[in-house]
């Protein structure tokens, strides 16, 4: 790498004091006491010397030493998901693997937001994205940890099994999410599992976690008067189990107002 000013040591050696490996523009603008063209021209030479990485419009990485000349490192690319837009926490089946809930290794990292964002399947560094955009009233639940690169905020154990059930697709799809519930026997708080779904009002999932939780013969399932309250939550008419799925129902669950469209031995063997 090429050799730094003074002034553009300061600024990197201040990020990394305050355990940066992200910032935004805004930040470098604090460090150097105010907006001004001579703090942008400096991180345009820092990304030309190869010392910081351009992520997303006024977002950057910083390169660390261990990338070596040839700026080979790995990045966690949940870290870089806080930078790609604001707020957002890493979601559906991105969380799944967070929480050890799935054998399945995601190729693209979930990104939930509240906000809009115009480039939804970005690549950085190699690494791809989904961004996956939800009402203010679905942006909720998160969980937050401290990784090298800094924090990271990824929805709760709870709250990835609702996202998961809204958005099948976006997490490998209702079988998935089956076995994700049998991993998770014992570690869910199905008091918070109810409040998460009335503050998420869809009855598209109360359908499907229903079914499931009667379905899976769970070791530590929800207590019947749970079961009630969610049946107290049931919209009218019939729901998919699997939205995503082509097959046909082969049969209704009137209880849970839902059209089993899976083979449910695949289900059970999720146990």
């Amino acid at each position: 790498m090429i050799s730094l000013s003074h002034a553009e040591s300061n600024l990197l050696t201040t990020l990394a004091a305050e355990g940066r490996s992200v910032f935004a523009t805004r930040d470098a603008y604090a460090i150097r006491g105010g907006r001004s063209r001579a703090t942008r021209d400096a991180l345009e030479r820092l990304v030309r010397k190869g010392w910081l990485e351009r992520i997303a419009k006024g977002r950057y990485l910083i390169v660390p030493l261990e990338a070596g000349p040839d700026r080979i490192w790995t990045e966690s690319p949940y870290v870089l998901a806080g930078a790609l837009v604001s707020p957002s926490m890493v979601s559906n089946w991105s969380a799944l693997a967070y929480w050890n809930l799935t054998e399945q290794v995601p190729r693209v990292t979930y990104v939930q937001t509240s906000s809009r964002k115009e480039n939804r399947t970005p690549t950085i560094l190699g690494m791809r994205f989904r961004i996956v955009r939800v009402k203010s009233q679905k942006f909720f639940g998160g969980h937050r940890y401290y990784s090298r690169g800094g924090p990271v905020l990824v929805t709760d154990r709870e709250k990835t099994i609702v996202d998961c059930l809204d958005r099948p697709d976006l997490s490998g799809g209702v079988a998935e999410v089956a076995g994700a519930l049998v991993a998770s026997d014992g570690d869910l708080d199905w008091d918070r599992v109810t409040d998460y779904l009335l503050r998420f009002g869809s009855g598209a999932v109360v359908k499907r976690l229903g079914f499931l939780a009667e379905h899976l013969g769970l070791a530590h399932p929800p207590e019947p008067c749970t079961l009630l309250r969610w049946l107290e939550l049931l919209t009218a008419g019939i729901g998919k189990l699997d939205p995503s799925s082509p097959r046909k129902p082969h049969r209704i669950v009137t209880r849970w107002r839902i059209a089993v469209n899976l083979p449910e031995a695949g289900l059970q063997s999720t146990v």
